[in-house]
């Protein structure tokens, strides 16, 4: 009884755990009334880092932010903010899901316009995993061998099949750095 009323809280209160509701409309640049070119991309990568995502290039010149790949949070993984809303943690529970997001500052007239593209991507497995923990461990009815190569990875590398923009993380993003910049 109590895991039906427990399940039936997580259900009901699902939205008041993930608040953050995606408006594929917001998908703007977002201005920012500054001066400073650095204030603003240091605030742009704090915000990122943040969300827990690694910076894999920065091109300063030409005003571009990427970063690595980061594996998709599941429920259980709370502290990761990265995905965001209880429809995403729970595809990433499932599946392997990764995300990448690309920033771009552009200078304006009075400040800086910020544009932010997060991309995800599902996980597409050729064949089996050939990862088990049974080829490593030695039988009692068969003679030692001196086999060292028995634990072997994936039969083939993961493919990667593109999901497109990832908007609730885009607008999770993007209200991070309205609260950044409005402190």
């Amino acid at each position: 009884m109590r895991s039906v009323s427990f399940l039936t809280f997580l259900l009901i209160s699902g939205c008041t755990l993930f608040p953050h509701r995606v408006d594929p409309l917001q998908q703007e640049p977002l201005f920012i009334q500054a001066q400073d070119r650095e204030v603003v991309w240091e605030r742009v990568v704090n915000v990122l880092h943040s969300y827990k995502f690694q910076i894999a290039r920065e091109n300063k010149l030409d005003g571009v932010i990427e970063t690595a790949y980061k594996t998709g949070a599941s429920v259980v993984e709370l502290w990761h903010p990265d995905t965001v809303g209880l429809r995403n943690r729970l595809e990433s529970t499932l599946q392997s899901i990764r995300r990448r997001v690309f920033v771009t500052v552009t200078p304006a007239e009075g400040g800086f316009f910020v544009t932010l593209e997060a991309f995800k991507e599902l996980e597409d497995l050729v064949g089996l995993a050939a990862n088990s923990a049974g080829g490593a461990t030695f039988q009692e009815n068969t003679p030692l061998q001196r086999d060292l190569e028995l634990v072997v990875g994936q039969t083939t590398p993961s493919g990667w099949i593109p999901q497109g923009r990832d908007h609730a993380l885009e607008a999770a993003l993007t209200s991070s750095l309205f609260k950044e910049f409005s402190k």
